[in-house]
């Protein structure tokens, strides 16, 4: 797994899961997004998470120390399952998981 450097000593990793959408879903998915989380993404041990939604896919990117366990921990919890089930009908083909390979991060602006 590739890490992400957000300053010196630090671990914070950037993975994104990268998920088809089915033809003509693009609006069902829009609405699930605006639901917004449906677990504590805190305790579920990620410092950030972002979604993308493009015509033809959508893209979940969490980012935090071993964040790649915690997306395991999070898909294999029995609790939570029914919570991704809204999913499935929307996907075409199998969600693929992306590592980071570069990172750019400038230094802030001066207050």
């Amino acid at each position: 797994m590739v890490m992400g450097s957000t300053g010196a000593g630090q671990d914070t990793e950037r993975v994104a899961i990268v998920a088809p959408l089915a033809p003509d879903s693009h609006e069902q998915a829009r609405r699930i997004l605006a639901e917004g989380a449906q677990y504590d993404l805190a305790g579920a041990g990620f410092e950030r998470h972002s979604i993308f939604l493009a015509e033809q896919a959508v893209v979940f990117v969490f980012e935090g120390r071993g964040v790649a366990g915690a997306i395991r921990d999070l898909l294999n919890d029995p609790a939570l399952a029914g919570l991704f089930s809204a999913w499935g009908p929307l996907l075409d083909g199998t969600p693929t998981l992306a590592h980071e390979e570069f990172h750019w991060e400038g230094n802030p602006p001066p207050a």
